[in-house]
């Protein structure tokens, strides 16, 4: 094995070390994103427990923001009529 194919096989193995730290980082990221939005609605839905006129206003958001209808039905919300469905 010569010097130049050395050099590229040690070039790659670092290319693939650098992109194994850099997805663990991301998923690092993605993990406390999500522990943060977890946190974040523990503490909505609490609050909409102890004030009605708050509960009221966060089901208005939740009826535009949840699209999907699994999403839509752990709130207790009817599912969205589908394009071209005119019977919903």
């Amino acid at each position: 094995m010569n010097k130049l194919s050395q050099l590229i096989e040690k070039r790659e193995a670092v290319t693939a070390k650098i992109k194994l730290e850099e997805n663990k980082l991301r998923a690092s990221e993605r993990k406390r994103e999500t522990r943060r939005k977890v946190l974040a609605g523990a503490a909505v839905l609490e609050w909409a427990k102890r004030d009605s006129e708050f509960s009221a206003r966060l089901m208005i958001e939740l009826k535009t923001f949840l699209v999907r209808d699994d999403d839509r039905a752990l709130f207790g919300l009817a599912a969205l009529p589908q394009k071209g469905d005119a019977r919903r």
